[in-house]
């Protein structure tokens, strides 16, 4: 090899690779994220399969329900009626117990146990703080710092014109961030970012009020009612809309 070309090939060698943007980096993570769900739009599945993968099926189903629907019973029906407050060790106990069951449930199958431990540490954080202040509507206030993370970050992600879906639906696709050049896409994107700011925002809107009020059963109730059911539609529209939107591949 002569040392002109030794030089070119040490030349080139020296040419720093491009750090990826942050926008790239974003799209990849919640890309990663989806996938991981079962949200891929390129995989041949019907909406209900996906929906129900996203969920974690029955048991996913379960573990998002049950320590919420255990404590709402129990503390409901320990009420005293002087201090209109319910047992919170028990009922606190009782759900912490049903996280920490099916977070062992996972370790013991091998499964993925990321959703149960991340359900356990919410759970006990959440039990934690009421147990702290004594007061049993306290058991909600983290979910209430959930839910305004999340809506506030759809939201100002649609308004600055980079919609999480559309960050999510790019990677998946394998377009990058190209979908920003077509009005089609990017209006669609930025419309479901928008619906799911305002489902973050109607929880928000709906049981800060009844937590002012200590109104504990109510409150409880709403959040199940609002939790699964509300979040099961929104994902099946949004998988349908970006799946609709992407390439058809030739069989």
């Amino acid at each position: 090899m002569s040392e002109e070309s030794s030089r070119s090939t040490s030349d080139s060698d020296r040419v720093p690779l491009q750090p990826p943007s942050a926008a790239d980096s974003m799209g990849a993570a919640l890309g990663n994220a989806a996938r991981r769900a079962g949200l891929d739009p390129a995989a041949h599945a019907s909406t209900g399969a996906a929906v129900w993968s996203a969920m974690g099926g029955w048991r996913g189903i379960l573990e998002s329900v049950l320590p919420s629907l255990a404590f709402v019973v129990l503390f409901t029906v320990t009420i005293d009626p002087e201090t209109r407050q319910g047992n919170l060790w028990l009922s606190l106990g009782v759900s912490v117990g049903l996280a920490v069951v099916f977070t062992l449930a996972r370790l013991i199958a091998k499964s993925p146990p990321s959703a149960a431990i991340g359900g356990l540490l919410a759970t006990v954080g959440a039990a934690v703080l009421a147990l702290v202040t004594g007061r049993g509507q306290d058991n909600f206030v983290l979910g209430f710092f959930t839910n305004g993370a999340y809506g506030t970050a759809f939201l100002v992600s649609a308004l600055v014109g980079w919609p999480l879906i559309g960050l999510a639906a790019g990677y998946l696709l394998g377009e990058g961030t190209r979908w920003r050049s077509d009005r089609r896409k990017k209006r669609a994107y930025t419309w479901l970012s928008l619906a799911w700011a305002a489902l973050f925002a109607a929880r928000l809107a709906v049981q800060l009020p009844l937590y002012f009020a200590g109104d504990v059963t109510a409150l409880g109730t709403l959040k199940i009612v609002m939790g699964l059911p509300l979040f099961a539609p929104m994902l099946a529209v949004t998988w349908l809309v970006v799946r609709s939107l992407s390439p058809r591949r030739e069989s």
